[in-house]
């Protein structure tokens, strides 16, 4: 894990892709090279009086199809590699539900943990200011990520209408509803790995009511994932999180699981399973294993003990490229990140279109649009797999490269 390389990973699969397409190599290099790097220092005064200075970045990697777009995250093993390959991830994934963003991400070195609400404010607010020549409704829209949520978007938003002397509110998303904020975004990343799930397991032919389910993570996508595929008739048998792990053959209850993780701050010690090693919720017998953490959680050694049929990705990243083809080799069928985990960017595209319009959607249009997107998607992902007979990452490459190639071909090189 310690090797894991998200950049790297993301340049071998891109390479992969443009193999496959015969891609233009001019196209190639410009793919293989974020558009802007910025890299910031980010002084705070904490609240002993002392001066902490944290490390920030924000990274485009492709805006040719729009404003660049992408969450920050708060995190003390943040660094520019990992951003960048972030970065191009959100290129692929806007382009695979065909909506008019680019690709960016941000994220400041820390440990949310440690900071006090007030300390945390001024780490959002400092970092806004550094990277605010980047920022805006039509240049580069952050949403919230890893240890960031819809207060920490709050204070990037009124910082950067503070710096601009204007009200920005399209400016940012995920924000809260009182700010312009959409009905449907928390959880839409949930809504679309459901939504995958349930159209990977029709293809499969394989039934979906009674199916077991595995969780890895127990955050903002898996916390509301194990209630829903729980309403849907799945079996979730196993969940875990940063406390540790559970699991019940006969399926957890949902509703008494989310009670004790907030009570408790982790899943670990609920009642109505029994306490297993985190890493042991892969060699479980499943039909459907959920990866809803951090990146490279499925690497080689996984991947040959993996316990489930199919694995649909909520977090980004997880699955490195040497697992990749063990995994394809014993014929588990894995619903790759970029198309997956992509319920979120687009209610995010859903936020911003309602702020520029100023006007709000009700909740059902939300959801309805949502779900053809993704099924949209999905279909365009499993007929491009099937014809070129390949797997749905490479398929999901592919379809992404092939509509950023085309909005490249289009525009042309300036000057």
């Amino acid at each position: 894990m310690a090797s894991y390389d998200p950049w790297g990973a993301v340049l071998d699969r891109l390479d992969d892709a443009a193999k496959l397409i015969g891609l233009d190599p001019d196209v190639h290099r410009m793919l293989r090279t974020p558009r802007r790097v910025l890299e910031v220092a980010v002084p705070v005064r904490m609240d002993d009086g002392r001066v902490e200075v944290f490390i920030g970045w924000r990274i485009h990697h492709d805006t040719t199809r729009g404003p660049a777009k992408g969450g920050i995250r708060f995190h003390p093993d943040v660094d520019a590699r990992q951003v960048a390959a972030l970065a191009a991830g959100m290129t692929l994934k806007t382009a695979v539900v065909d909506i008019p963003f680019g690709g960016s991400k941000g994220g400041v070195r820390c440990d949310p943990e440690r900071l006090s609400s007030d300390e945390l404010e001024r780490v959002t607010r400092r970092y806004t200011l550094e990277v605010s020549p980047l920022l805006g409704p039509d240049l580069d829209i952050p949403v919230p990520d890893v240890n960031t949520d819809g207060r920490v978007m709050a204070w990037l938003m009124d910082t950067l209408s503070m710096v601009r002397g204007e009200s920005l509110p399209a400016s940012v998303t995920g924000k809260p509803l009182s700010l312009g904020g959409t009905r449907g975004h928390t959880g839409a990343t949930s809504s679309g790995v459901l939504a995958c799930a349930r159209a990977v397991f029709a293809e499969l032919e394989m039934p979906f009511t009674g199916a077991r389910a595995v969780l890895q993570g127990y955050g903002k996508v898996g916390g509301p994932l194990a209630f829903l595929l729980a309403s849907a008739g799945m079996r979730v048998v196993a969940v875990s999180d940063v406390g540790g792990a559970v699991h019940n053959p006969g399926g957890l209850d949902a509703a008494a699981l989310a009670d004790h993780a907030a009570h408790g701050g982790t899943v670990a010690g609920f009642d109505g399973a029994d306490d297993i090693t985190p890493d042991n919720i892969w060699d479980i017998d499943c039909e459907l294993a959920v990866p809803a953490a951090l990146e490279g959680a499925i690497d080689e050694h996984v991947a040959q003990r993996m316990g489930a049929k199919v694995v649909v990705e909520a977090a980004n990243g997880p699955t490195t490229p040497g697992a990749d083809p063990i995994l394809d080799r014993r014929d588990i069928v894995v619903v790759p990140d970029i198309l997956a985990n992509a319920g979120g960017v687009t209610a995010s595209y859903f936020e911003w279109a309602q702020s520029r319009q100023g006007y709000a959607w009700d909740e059902g249009l939300v959801a309805t649009r949502l779900r053809t997107r993704m099924d949209d998607a999905f279909i365009a992902v499993w007929a491009k797999a099937e014809a070129l007979g390949i797997s749905l990452r490479r398929a999901a490459f592919v379809v992404a490269v092939e509509r950023v190639a085309e909005a490249i071909s289009a525009r042309g090189l300036f000057p």
